[in-house]
């Protein structure tokens, strides 16, 4: 399940979850962030128990900016973040968010 992002402390959260943990910047209306939106659902429907948040660059962009400072990434939609141990273990963006690479990144470890 994807948990709506509106806040910057709920990014820090996801930055201490012992486990993997994944952080979406999607854009509504861009066609290939929707496809990374479907293709992290598919994923994330295998793996229900890990914990994902996504955040929404149009309605939420302060905390946009602010997470790619934190992250240390610079700005891309869509974009994706495996966070483990308090940090960026993988990212990834556009056509390259595939459940099959969220898989390969170890999310699942």
């Amino acid at each position: 399940m994807l948990t709506a992002i509106t806040a910057n402390d709920q990014i820090e959260s996801l930055l201490r979850t012992p486990g993997p943990a994944w952080l979406l910047k999607h854009s509504n209306t861009c066609s290939i962030s929707q496809a990374a939106h479907a293709e992290v659902m598919t994923y994330l429907d295998r793996h229900p128990d890990q914990p994902a948040g996504v955040l929404v660059v149009q309605t939420h962009r302060p905390i946009s900016n602010w997470a790619a400072t934190r992250l240390g990434y610079g700005h891309q939609s869509p974009q994706l973040f495996l966070l483990k141990g308090g940090v960026v273990a993988w990212q990834a963006s556009h056509w390259s968010i595939t459940a099959a690479a969220m898989e390969r990144a170890g999310g699942a470890a």
